[in-house]
């Protein structure tokens, strides 16, 4: 298992670099974010001839985007059967339409602009090794039939695993995300759109004619438009979307199999989830096997993900080498269709994406579609379907409730835990939450033994945030913030570092 995470996406990928934002600037739209939704949107603006600036807080491609499997599918796990249930057979039907059209634009675009992003058709397959699984793919198969999907079901896959039942949505895609993306943002900075890299986003200045964008280093980006692409809104505005989102990590092992891989892309209905897919590598190919996912800062020690999906492959595959892994998170929405569009219903120019459920390639690529046509006041068929101001009683009503009762159980939790560790109990490259002068505090000792101390409250909401032994960073299990060993910032919503605390 290599020591580190590391994106294959990334790490195989040459990326321009870009400058921070150094003096205040104007422009037509701003977007917060450089992952799929604020490139592509970006894109489409700068098409248009608008002028547009992208604010990373990072480096582009560097967040969820550049962390995904990379699976170009309107297939999104049991998902269709369940919007025909509680938004109606019209909606359902135009979710699926909005995800394949995504899909039909990444292909169009990378056909177009002649990038070299490995892209592929696959079939999707989502498959049940248990039998009340399988009668809900059976279910799902019969909403794809009413929805009129090109899919088939079947009682077997092509992968060797005993299946119960197998639903196929045809005809689906793959690529490698980051150079796909790495061909929109040289489309961007040719038409004269600006990108600026390190460069955190905090606040929008409302008292103004137009929205003015403040950054942490106090710079202003005054605009006609505020686009919110950041994974979580780094701007509320009173949506209060804490409450109406929570985030889930998942994991992703980069393996070079014993067994030839056959093909197609696959994800299992039971849980945990299984998701594979393969990609080149150099005469080779490297199987993506991904899953495991879990609500962040919450569950067993994030290790033990890991090493499920390494056992999960070598049964089946058999391994030879684990050449990558890594892990994402994403968030989830109370019916699971993710927001896009104004903020809130008096913000009409604050725009937001945010909520894909790990399924950011067609779903962020609609939203980018959506969204460049709110600037542009042109008329979309999905603006309804994704209005953040959308309330559907059933399911939202029980996730809010049990969402927000998680979240207050945390907070409590996490107050009253009392830690039994002391710094001297931590072993090198090893994190814990310890008891420094009677107080609660967050350690991690590198290699050498330096000691790194945080204070553990998170600068969001104050719950307790705890440590990520896969990934090395403390994760809140509230709303998904997470922190560097040293507490700054990784993840929203949190804008602040964690306190650094003082061992005398």
């Amino acid at each position: 298992m290599p020591y580190s995470p590391e994106s294959f996406w990334i790490k195989s990928a040459e990326l321009p670099t870009f400058p921070s934002l150094s003096i205040d600037t104007e422009v037509d739209a701003a977007i917060v974010g450089g992952g799929i939704t604020g490139i592509t949107a970006a894109y489409l603006l700068a098409k248009q001839g608008l002028k547009v600036a992208v604010i990373e807080a990072d480096r582009v491609l560097n967040g969820t985007t550049g962390h995904t499997t990379a699976k170009i599918t309107a297939q999104h796990g049991l998902i269709y059967d369940e919007l025909i249930q509680h938004m109606g057979e019209e909606k359902a039907k135009q979710y699926y339409e909005a995800n394949d059209d995504a899909l039909r634009f990444i292909r169009q675009t990378a056909k177009e602009l002649q990038i070299e992003c490995d892209i592929t058709e696959e079939d999707a397959y989502m498959y049940a090794v248990s039998d009340e699984y399988a009668r809900k793919i059976m279910k799902e198969y019969e909403a794809y039939q009413k929805l009129g999907v090109h899919s088939e079901f079947s009682e077997s896959i092509p992968l060797p695993l005993d299946v119960k039942g197998a639903v196929i949505m045809k005809n689906q895609g793959q690529f490698h995300p980051v150079n796909y993306l790495k061909g929109l943002v040289n489309e961007i900075t040719n038409s004269g759109g600006k990108i600026y890299e390190q460069t955190t986003a905090i606040d929008i200045d409302q008292t103004m004619p137009k929205p003015m964008i403040i950054t942490r280093e106090g710079r202003r980006v005054t605009c006609k438009y505020a686009i919110a692409c950041s994974h979580f809104p780094f701007f509320d505005g009173k949506g209060f979307y804490f409450t109406r989102l929570h985030a889930e990590r998942s994991y992703v092992l980069g393996v070079r199999t014993k067994q030839q891989f056959p093909g197609g892309m696959y994800y299992s209905a039971d849980s945990p989830a299984r998701s594979l897919r393969s990609t080149p590598l150099k005469e080779e190919k490297l199987v993506l096997i991904g899953g495991d996912g879990h609500k962040t800062g919450q569950g067993t020690s994030t290790t033990m993900h890991y090493k499920a999906l390494e056992k999960f492959g070598e049964d089946i595959l058999g391994i030879e080498e684990i050449n990558y892994r890594w892990s994402a998170q994403d968030l989830y929405t109370l019916d699971k269709v993710p927001y896009v569009g104004p903020i809130t219903s008096n913000k009409p120019n604050i725009l937001v994406a945010t909520g894909y459920r790990k399924w950011g390639m067609s779903n962020g690529t609609a939203a980018a579609k959506l969204l460049s046509d709110l600037v542009l006041e042109r008329e979309n068929p999905y603006q309804e379907l994704y209005s953040p101001a959308r309330f559907y009683a059933d399911p939202s009503i029980k996730k809010f409730l049990m969402q927000n009762l998680n979240v207050a159980g945390h907070l409590i939790e996490g107050k009253i835990d009392i830690a039994d560790k002391r710094i001297a109990d931590i072993g090198n490259d090893e994190g814990s939450v310890v008891v420094i002068n009677g107080k609660r505090a967050g350690c991690y000792k590198d290699h050498e033994g330096n000691i790194n101390l945080v204070d553990t409250t998170c600068t969001h909401l104050g719950c307790e945030v705890e440590w990520n032994s896969g990934d090395r960073s403390w994760d809140c299990p509230c709303h998904g913030s997470r922190f560097s060993v040293q507490g700054d910032v990784i993840e929203g919503p949190a804008k602040k570092p964690l306190k650094r605390v003082d061992l005398n």
